[in-house]
């Protein structure tokens, strides 16, 4: 089991507990780690995060050398590995160039320090295309893949990722009302519950549906209709308001729409208290 956040200094009992592997990229954090392990007569292993560009965690490449021999020195804590983030903060996309840099830190950390480097992790779903075109630097020998095993697709390349299925996550929102109202709202327009200045298009008089799902259920710019035909126009805390002038079926009260999910839209529903949630088991042909 490993954490795959960087843990709190608040925690690290809790994560010696729970996890035989976290990645790390403060040494006061790994040193309380090292700590919890001892009182828990554990060795806790440790993937040194480094930073390749991306700027979300990681130590710098000058400082992975020193950062490395301090772990060495620390009873209850193994280092394992390095590791890499890509694309989720700053976007930037994996390639062997700077995948080549972790591997080339690990030979530096064996060579050097005569310390065995198991692990270079070269990041998640982003690094899949590096594998689909063969240009995983030799060494790279584990990703951290999330999105690409739930949704099937790759955000951070815009694709989806045809050998994987992209519909195994459903969310459905039942409707609540349905009405024909005009497409302008009448009055002077201020500010809405977020803030934000709407800004509104007259096409006339439209068919709309409103479901009881909101932004505070879900990320709405992570979610779809399946039906293409039907257009989200917003949402507030808990309504969703939907064109459904097009559709070619019969929409009423009581009815329930369903909605594919992107990345945001399945990170926030799956941790909404208020969206309910059915597994159910099966295979595809």
């Amino acid at each position: 089991m490993t954490l795959l956040r960087i843990p709190r200094l608040s925690n690290v009992l809790q994560v010696v507990q729970h996890t035989d592997t976290s990645i790390n990229s403060e040494i006061t954090v790994i040193k309380a780690l090292a700590e919890a392990a001892r009182q828990l007569q554990k060795i806790h292993q440790v993937i040194l995060m480094v930073d390749v560009g991306d700027l979300r965690e990681g130590v710098l490449q000058e400082n992975v050398l020193g950062i490395a021999k301090q772990i060495m020195g620390l009873k209850g804590i193994k280092l394992v590995g390095l590791g890499t983030n890509m694309g989720c903060f700053g976007g930037i996309l994996p390639s062997s160039n700077n995948l080549g840099i972790l591997v080339q830190l690990g030979h530096a950390i064996e060579n050097q320090l005569g310390h065995e480097i198991e692990i270079i992790s070269g990041g998640g779903t982003s690094s899949l295309l590096l594998i689909g075109n063969d240009e995983v630097p030799h060494g790279v020998n584990q990703l951290r893949i999330g999105e690409g095993i739930l949704l099937g697709t790759d955000t951070t390349n815009n694709r989806k990722i045809r050998w994987l299925h992209q519909d195994a996550f459903l969310l459905r929102a039942e409707v609540i009302e349905v009405k024909s109202k005009p497409s302008m709202p009448t009055g002077t327009i201020g500010r809405d519950a977020f803030g934000n200045i709407p800004e509104f298009t007259d096409i006339g008089v439209r068919k709309r549906a409103i479901v009881s799902m909101g932004k505070q259920d879900v990320n709405i710019e992570g979610i779809s209709p399946i039906d293409e035909r039907l257009t989200i126009l917003g949402a507030s805390s808990d309504h969703m308001i939907l064109d459904i002038e097009d559709s070619e079926h019969e929409i009423n009260v009581g009815d329930e729409i369903a909605f594919s999910l992107a990345y945001s839209g399945l990170l926030s529903v799956s941790d909404s208290k208020y969206v309910g949630k059915i597994f159910k088991g099966g295979s595809h042909d």
